[in-house]
């Protein structure tokens, strides 16, 4: 299955829910489960996020359903990125150039702002 890393920061809000209850953390681990994903590794952060989250999810749809469901309630600022398992990076790279790989630098083209 698709992996997936999790930012999450609470809100004002949040932080006072995890504060009076710090299980809803746990609770909200088999809210995403019920959702048909699954938590893998999970740490709590200092810096900009509060945590990280290392997801396994059935596809980019699914992800988005998760991160929307939670981001929705108000207590956490969700930021969720594809992961790709290193092996299977270098095995795409390793392929570079072969028919019918992409040529590398025919992604999107991008501005200078980007």
């Amino acid at each position: 299955m698709p992996l997936y890393i999790m930012f999450s920061t609470l809100t004002d809000e949040g932080r006072k829910t995890v504060t009076e209850n710090p299980e809803r953390i746990e609770e909200v681990n088999r809210e995403i489960e019920n959702m048909g994903a699954y938590v893998i590794a999970q740490y709590a952060c200092l810096g900009k996020h509060d945590f990280i989250n290392l997801i396994e999810a059935p596809d980019n749809e699914a992800i988005m359903w998760v991160s929307m469901e939670l981001g929705s309630r108000g207590t956490v600022q969700i930021t969720t990125l594809p992961a790709i398992p290193i092996h299977q990076f270098i095995e795409k790279v390793g392929h570079a150039g072969e028919p019918g790989a992409p040529e590398p630098g025919s992604g999107p083209a991008r501005s200078a702002q980007d």
